[in-house]
């Protein structure tokens, strides 16, 4: 995986193959972040980051401008490898090992965008709890995006605040607008 543009463009990142992961396609990544740019100023997003994995998203966001950047996720492999590249490049990562249902419920904080890119095998009913418990904890702004990535056979369409879905290969993201 490398950061496509910003102040770390062209860096590659190699993810321990032991990581149970699967980063986002430099080529979806790419797509997911030109749909960004046509509506927000990254220098002024706060952002969350679920089932962070590799970081590949928040390193994204980081190096181009991204100020509060937090990174949720269980496994402490994955938590350990974050706050590595988090050191290396000095991209200032709020890190939290912490199951993402625990954390929706316990968080104080609000968000201008949420990305999150569950297991592929999680279930529709969980996307939909991860949306539940994101507008009844009051933890995305208005005028929020919740982006959820997932696999082409997962139809999410008729989750609350759906706005549309975008395919590359075998990548879906799924956009809710709040």
């Amino acid at each position: 995986m490398r950061i496509i543009s910003g102040i770390n463009k062209g860096r590659k990142i190699n993810a321990p193959k032991k990581l149970p992961v699967r980063p986002t396609t430099d080529q979806a990544k790419e797509a997911l972040f030109n749909i960004i740019s046509n509506s927000y100023f990254f220098s002024e997003l706060s952002v969350l980051d679920l089932f962070t994995g590799t970081g590949n998203i928040s390193y994204e966001f980081a190096s181009r401008g991204s100020k509060k950047i937090t990174c949720v996720d269980s496994n402490k492999s994955c938590i350990k490898f974050v706050e590595k590249i988090s050191n290396d490049l000095s991209l200032n990562l709020n890190i939290i090992k912490s199951d993402v249902y625990t954390y929706l419920k316990k968080n104080n904080a609000n968000y201008d965008i949420i990305f999150a890119d569950p297991p592929y095998d999680f279930e529709c009913i969980n996307y939909e709890k991860v949306i539940q418990l994101i507008i009844e904890n009051r933890i995305i702004n208005n005028g929020g995006l919740i982006i959820l990535e997932h696999s082409k056979n997962k139809i999410l369409k008729n989750i609350l605040n759906y706005s549309e879905t975008r395919e590359y290969g075998g990548c879906c993201f799924s956009f809710f607008k709040i």
